[in-house]
This record gives structure tokens, sequence and C-alpha cells, in this order.
């Protein structure tokens, strides 16, 4: 079998007019005072990459239009919706009473691996921490569950960016399965 690298003409990428009018899952990602505009221009593209309805920052996380999110985002912070917050929890508990179901990925006592984690139909936020305290414990704690991420070497840790494309693929490969 042949393989032939598809070029970008033979994708048929949306246009921005066409993303931003399409219908986005029903997905919420809040970044809870990451260090790295780097990271957070790669959960950018992901989120543009698996339609995500929007991203929220917050704390002392950089936000667009800063050199090193614009980097990596490679023009995502125009596609995908986002806003800030100073105060991740106050913005936890404003998702939370609109009916969203927050979801910390983090290590944590009484977790669900990702691989048994199942959405329900309601709106999601995923709610992903500092690259080195990670999600704070007071969001944590009003959290509807805590997933996390199998590891089986020394580290115990991966990249937030790594860690937020490893979760939305699982998620939307779960909806596409059951889609068909």
């Amino acid at each position: 079998m042949d393989h032939k690298k598809i070029s970008l003409d033979e994708l048929n990428r949306l246009t921005f007019e066409n993303f931003k009018s399409s219908e986005k899952t029903d997905i919420k990602i809040v970044l809870d005072n990451l260090r790295s505009g780097n990271n957070i221009g790669s959960i950018f593209r992901s989120a543009d990459a698996f339609r995500i309805k929007n991203i929220y920052i917050t704390g002392l996380s950089a936000t667009p239009p800063n050199k090193e999110i614009l980097k990596t985002a490679l023009g995502a912070t125009e596609s995908v919706d986002w806003e800030y917050h100073e105060n991740g929890l106050e913005l936890a508990k404003k998702l939370k009473s609109e009916g969203v179901k927050l979801y910390a990925i983090e290590q944590a006592t009484n977790s669900i691996l990702l691989q048994n984690f199942c959405p329900s139909k309601e709106p999601i936020a995923l709610i992903f921490g500092n690259e080195v305290d990670g999600v704070n414990q007071e969001i944590i704690d009003i959290c509807d569950a805590v997933i996390e991420i199998p590891q089986f070497g020394t580290k115990h840790s991966l990249n937030v960016a790594v860690s937020s494309g490893i979760v939305l693929w699982h998620l939307i490969n779960q909806k596409l399965t059951t889609q068909n």
C-alpha cells in the first residue's frame, strides 16, 4: 500500500468564517493559572482541531495577543472563542450554576481513569491546572469528578498541553463512536 501525504488543498479545511459558524462540541476548557504562553497556544490549537466551544483563561495566565501564545496557536486564538476571568474558583462556581459539569484533570484520590470516563449529556468544562501546582484544590472540591490520565513511567507528570490533547481526543473519539 502506498501512502502519499495529503496537500493542504486536499485537506478541505474549513474557512475561518465556516469554522466560526459551525456547530461546536459542547466542551469548555478552563485554564487555571497556566504559566506558559506556549502551553496556552498549543491548547488553543487542540481546541480548534476538535471544535471546542470555548476556552476560559484564569488568574496569572497570559492571554492573546501574547507572543508565546500566538507562536504556538497559529491563528487558533482567532477561531476559538475565549474569555479571561481573574478568579478561577469564581468562574467554576458560575459555570456550575449554569448547569455545566466540572471535571478537573488531575491526579487525585477517587479519580476516574480517563479510559473509564463517559461524560454526561450536559455541557462539560475540563479544568487544566498550573504546570507545577496543578488544579487549585478549592476548584477540585466543587468539581463533579476528577479525571486522571494513567501514567506508567517515573515522572507521573505530563505537559498540560499534551494532557489536554489526550483528554480532548478521548472525548471526541467517544462522541464519534457513539454517533456511528
